[in-house]
């Protein structure tokens, strides 16, 4: 199994949808509501986890850098 980086960005909203932030990698994606009780970075990282999860990714450490227009997380030392 190979991991790659999980980038996540906001999306704007639109007239039919809300606000949302978008995870992704090679492997897959995920989009989900942004979460307004939480600041920018938790609501990123909320997204980062539903990834991780959906791709049995989360038991491991990940680490998570800034981007210009989201974050990205990368997998450390084990």
């Amino acid at each position: 199994m190979s991991y790659q980086a999980i980038t996540t960005k906001y999306l704007a909203p639109t007239n039919f949808k809300g606000p949302r932030v978008k995870a992704e990698c090679e492997a897959g994606s995920i989009t989900v509501e942004y979460n307004h009780s939480l600041d920018d970075k938790a609501a990123h990282t909320e997204a980062f986890v539903a990834l991780a999860k959906k791709l049995n990714w989360h038991k491991y450490i990940w680490h998570r850098g800034g981007l210009k227009n989201g974050y990205v997380f990368v997998l450390g030392e084990p």
